[in-house]
């Protein structure tokens, strides 16, 4: 550790008080995996990875359906299992896991204030890594008319009912959203002995894998669609339909959902309402860093090393935007892991960053930045800016669209294109970074637009 770090780790300080190499601020798949991986890279650091759950995995340790692990650890486990991996990966390492530990703020002199149990603290850490994830809105967040009765849930709180707590959700459950979450929501549900009788989406169509929508019916019930004559059957993908107010007393007696191409209201009788998706960073501890929020992602904006506009100061996962898989995420977690190492290493942080913006019906790009120096500086001359994870940009639209063709500029000047299948909601596309070795550091900001595409 530097002179100037062990010299400020021994100031008088009121509340007892400690230095780290890295401090890594959530211990979900990118938290657990970039401790894991920072250990092997630089095996002297001193890694403490604070977690404020009395367990470390993030969600997938309630989250029992397999699929867990496919991109970063190339085989499919349940989400407990998954969560155990990484865990156990960090620990051998020799990463430092503290559970039920808050990371409530920043001191004034640029520590982490923390609070567990035993103890208020400060940590002094000379690179830090957001990994504090994402939640899903709730009912309140989004503005759903009507009585506040039992039975109202998000996912997350629905897989901690039915797989932690072993209790059941109810009986008839309506699903609003139609990402991947929802489909895993199904599942839950079914584990607990509730039957979905409805999955809605605002939404011209579903915005997970065929597969998983598929995988649903084949086992929970028949897929229809809301503008069929198809009739009623034990489970059905609404799209192009609101909820728009939940009925009940004590308890949910049914919700009032609105047919948006017909105009035509009518109820639904259910005893459970799932709220899925709709996905928003815990970005709390990059606003009180002092960092400006993403416009599209609602994340802490980053360049393609993860770095952000502070010093020292990183984000990986699902912090960034909402929300991606668990193995998305923890490969997310490794790329940062790389470029920790070398900040450790004493590579410069860059001076300012060149902003990436999405035009409508474009949503985010993620990362959305690109660094000015050192690759622009004079240092390291010639060497392109930092590549994103897994070496391409994250794209989502408002609205699906087809076949679209994108335009890459800089105030007047193109810097490419491309044509992708289709980018919408919920789900990524994939954006190749030819075009970024283009950018004028000294020019504006870089903008995305859609040329011409097919809407569904």
């Amino acid at each position: 550790m530097s002179e100037r770090w062990e010299q400020v780790a021994q100031a008088p300080l009121a509340k007892p008080q400690e230095s780290a190499d890295v401090a890594i601020i959530g211990a979900g798949p990118a938290g657990l995996t970039a401790a894991a991986r920072l250990r092997k890279l630089s095996p002297e650091a001193k890694v403490v990875v604070l977690e404020r759950e009395r367990q470390a995995g993030g969600i997938p340790r309630h989250a029992f359906h397999q699929g867990y692990g496919l991109r970063d650890l190339h085989t499919s486990l349940s989400g407990p299992d998954y969560a155990e991996k990484l865990t156990d990966a960090a620990a051998s390492a020799g990463a430092d896991l503290r559970l039920r530990t808050q990371v409530t703020g920043w001191s004034a002199d640029g520590a982490l204030e923390l609070t567990s149990p035993g103890a208020v603290a400060h940590l002094y850490a000379r690179a830090v890594v957001l990994a504090s994830g994402c939640r899903e809105r709730p009912r309140s967040a989004r503005m759903v008319a009507g009585s506040r009765p039992a039975g109202v849930m998000t996912t997350g709180t629905l897989q901690q009912l039915v797989y932690l707590n072993e209790q059941s959700p109810g009986t008839r459950a309506v699903v609003v959203g139609a990402e991947h979450v929802a489909f895993s929501a199904v599942a839950t549900l079914a584990h607990g002995g509730a039957r979905t009788v409805a999955i809605t989406t605002e939404l011209p169509r579903h915005q997970s894998y065929a597969a998983f929508r598929w995988g649903a019916a084949a086992r929970y019930g028949t897929v229809s669609n809301s503008r069929t004559a198809l009739p009623v059957t034990p489970l059905r993908v609404l799209t192009r339909t609101a909820v728009t107010e939940i009925h009940g007393s004590e308890r949910v007696t049914g919700v009032t959902v609105l047919d948006l191409t017909r105009g035509q209201s009518r109820l639904i009788e259910c005893d459970t309402v799932i709220f899925t998706g709709d996905w928003i960073p815990d970005h709390e501890l990059a606003v009180s860093a002092g960092l400006v929020l993403d416009i599209g992602t609602r994340g802490p904006r980053v360049d393609g090393a993860l770095r952000t506009a502070r010093a020292g100061l990183f984000a990986a996962g699902n912090v960034l935007h909402g929300a991606e898989t668990a193995d998305v995420a923890a490969l997310c977690g490794r790329h940062v892991a790389g470029k920790v190492a070398d900040f450790l290493g004493g590579e410069r942080w860059p001076r300012a960053f060149v902003p990436i913006e999405c035009a409508a019906p474009l949503h985010w790009v993620s990362p959305g930045a690109i660094e000015i120096a050192p690759a622009f500086a004079g240092d390291r001359a010639g060497e392109p800016p930092a590549a994103p994870p897994r070496g391409h940009y994250l794209l989502r639209a408002r609205e699906e669209l087809i076949d679209a063709r994108i335009a890459i500029s800089q105030d007047t000047r193109a810097l490419g294109s491309a044509r992708l299948p289709r980018v919408m909601p919920g789900r990524s596309a994939s954006l190749g970074t030819k075009w970024v070795s283009a950018v004028d550091p000294s020019g504006g900001p870089v903008v995305i637009r859609v040329t011409k595409a097919r809407s569904r």
